[in-house]
């Protein structure tokens, strides 16, 4: 009977963020609004590190950010947005797979990315000098490219794994996308040894990096302490804290989501959690990027000019 309802099973059903009707329309266009903030910064930002004064890795790194951010909004808020509308809420079952690739592989490759901009700012600050030598334009593909393999790798794994349970339980979801949490929940069979391999999975996706990261800080404020000027002290920190502060984002809402992942009573949390690491953070992004760089924000300006000219 469990194979039966499995391979039978060809939808499901999204709840959505809230159950509640009177919500909907205040939910759509919160959700739409910020989703087009996130389109709109990370757009400017794609456009603007192009410029020839910005041909620098970080700018290169920021760059391909802003691309992984619009591609996460972009794999899930349209379809929320068109079930808070809709009485239909189903999504096939080819949809829910590809939807699930996509989130943990953009979520993967861009958690491998932040570890490389954090060694980029580590060689910048603590080896100025052999900073052009390091991270040079080879340096910066191969960090990209290994970024998305292992991106690739952990969504191949975690996606398979998911899809191979026996998933006969209802087929709504408790959710706004697919997602492996909620989709464990539908699993009729012992899904404990699943639970252990998601663990070691979260804990190579998000600590392993993390820890890279941390240690990259860990050198890069002792390196500042050193800084005799306080000017320079302040400028430096100002834009490590940035990708700091991202990845305390990214670290909370991903670790609290993953490494519990049947736990029901907590959905609604994760649901906000969720909501935070595909839509708000990358629409944060943009903000905690530019508004604190002082070359983004002088070649935005120069660049909002031409066009107000045209």
């Amino acid at each position: 009977q469990e194979a039966a309802n499995h391979t039978l099973l060809t939808e499901f059903v999204l709840s959505g963020l809230s159950s509640h009707p009177e919500l909907q329309h205040l939910l759509f266009f919160t959700i739409c609004f910020v989703y087009s903030m996130a389109l709109i910064g990370n757009l400017l930002i794609c456009l603007v590190t192009v410029h020839p004064t910005l041909h620098t890795p970080m700018y290169f790194f920021l760059r391909v950010l802003s691309f992984l951010d619009i591609s996460t909004a972009s794999v899930v808020a349209p379809k929320m947005l068109v079930n808070l509308l809709s009485e239909d809420r189903s999504i096939s079952y080819l949809g829910c797979v590809t939807q699930l690739y996509c989130v943990v592989f953009l979520a993967a490759t861009e958690w491998y990315l932040l570890a490389a901009m954090a060694y980029d700012r580590y060689v910048a600050v603590c080896h100025p000098l052999r900073y052009a030598a390091i991270v040079d334009t080879r340096a910066c593909l191969s960090l990209l490219l290994l970024s998305c393999c292992s991106g690739t790798v952990v969504s191949v794994m975690q996606t398979a794994w998911v899809f191979t349970l026996s998933l006969c339980g209802p087929r709504r979801i408790n959710y706004f996308f697919c997602d492996i949490p909620p989709l464990v929940l539908l699993s009729c069979t012992d899904t404990s040894r699943y639970e252990r391999q998601l663990i070691s999975a979260t804990v190579l996706v998000i600590f392993a990096p993390f820890c890279l990261i941390l240690l990259s800080y860990a050198c890069i404020i002792s390196s500042i302490l050193r800084i005799s000027s306080a000017q320079s002290r302040h400028r430096t920190f100002s834009t490590c804290s940035s990708h700091l502060t991202v990845v305390t984002l990214y670290c909370a809402s991903g670790t609290l989501i993953y490494l519990q992942p049947k736990s029901s009573d907590s959905q609604d949390t994760k649901k906000i959690l969720a909501l935070i690491y595909t839509i708000v953070i990358p629409t944060l992004n943009p903000l905690i990027y530019s508004l604190r760089n002082k070359e983004v924000k002088e070649v935005l300006i120069r660049v909002m000019a031409v066009l107000m000219k045209k």
